[in-house]
């Protein structure tokens, strides 16, 4: 139920991979940031609380995925 709204909303297999990596980079980006002006300990959840975003939207992405393919004709993605 959830997947079929997000697909209707337009939302893609492709946008939750592509967000799956970028909280990848950002999460490496706010650890770096965070680690120059607190101490490590807070870097370090920081790091860790957005890092924990990308196994959510891999996740989401393999569930679009898997309705994008049931949706296409006869049952399988159209592989250019």
């Amino acid at each position: 139920m959830i997947v079929k709204k997000l697909h209707d909303a337009g939302v893609s297999s492709e946008h939750a991979y592509l967000a799956a990596v970028g909280s990848i980079g950002l999460s490496l980006a706010s650890w770096i940031t965070s680690r120059r002006s607190e101490n490590l300990e807070r870097a370090d959840r920081w790091g860790i609380f957005v890092g924990e975003w990308a196994p959510t939207f891999f996740a989401l992405g393999l569930a679009l995925a898997n309705y994008e393919r049931e949706e296409a004709p006869g049952g399988f993605a159209n592989v250019s």
